[in-house]
């Protein structure tokens, strides 16, 4: 279980959220640009840190300020995709699956056979050699997915893993996203701006306001949200009517 209470002064607002995410359950974090969504999820992967307040997972403190604790990104053990992929775009897309494995002391033989698996399983084996500059946005995105799985995180952080696909490519994927999630059963956070996302992939939806959740709810109740949800992508919620 991820369990977060922290504060952090960002220039607008003070980002005050208090919330859990079960073994297993896929979180959608929502909310107009600006909101403090992006930044909440490098809190908890320590690329930032709060004020105060403290992170736990599973067990293990990752951040506490009375206890003056502040555990490095690279030892909490989690997957983070990025809005942006951040691929190494020079280096091919069987070197950048396998980035995350190379630190952690297993054999070359070892390393292939996991990165061999993974590719076949997000179908991209046949492209292994090509430059990750010169492959598709889906591509991409799957090829980011694997990186952070492969790693067998503790806990998966994704910033609208879907907004840079073509609308018609999306539908296919949020099936494909929320199958892969689901089968590490570990706590996951999805920051998205598409209430389809929610409705699609996510088990609990919370939606942020200048720093602090407004509202929070199932699936089912998103499509009450309506004239409640304020950003800019409300029209997305005629879908559901």
């Amino acid at each position: 279980m991820l369990e977060i209470d922290v504060k952090k002064k960002l220039r607008d607002f003070d980002l005050q959220v208090k919330l859990s995410v079960a073994d297993g359950e896929i979180l959608m974090l929502v909310g107009d640009n600006g909101c403090g969504k992006t930044t909440l999820l490098n809190l908890i992967a320590g690329l930032q840190s709060p004020d105060s307040g403290r992170i736990a997972l599973g067990g293990r403190t990752l951040f506490d300020s009375d206890l003056k604790k502040n555990m490095i990104p690279e030892e909490r053990n989690i997957g983070y995709v990025f809005q942006s992929y951040a691929l190494f775009p020079h280096m091919s897309v069987y070197d950048n699956v396998a980035f995350g494995l190379r630190t952690r002391g297993l054999s070359r033989r070892e390393i292939e056979l996991l990165v061999k698996d993974y590719l076949d399983e997000a179908g991209l084996w046949d492209i292994r050699k090509a430059k990750a500059v010169d492959i598709s946005g889906g591509q991409k995105q799957r090829v980011a997915l694997a990186r952070a799985l492969i790693i067998e995180p503790d806990l998966l952080l994704l910033d609208e893993p879907l907004s840079a696909l073509d609308v018609r490519k999306q539908a296919a994927m949020r099936r494909d996203l929320r199958e892969k999630i689901h089968a590490c059963q570990v706590p996951s956070i999805i920051v998205t701006h598409d209430l389809r996302d929610v409705a699609c992939i996510g088990d609990r939806a919370c939606l942020l306001e200048s720093g602090k959740i407004a509202l929070t709810g199932g699936p089912d109740e998103v499509m009450r949200w309506g004239a409640q949800v304020p950003f800019e992508d409300r029209v997305e919620t005629e879908i559901f009517h």
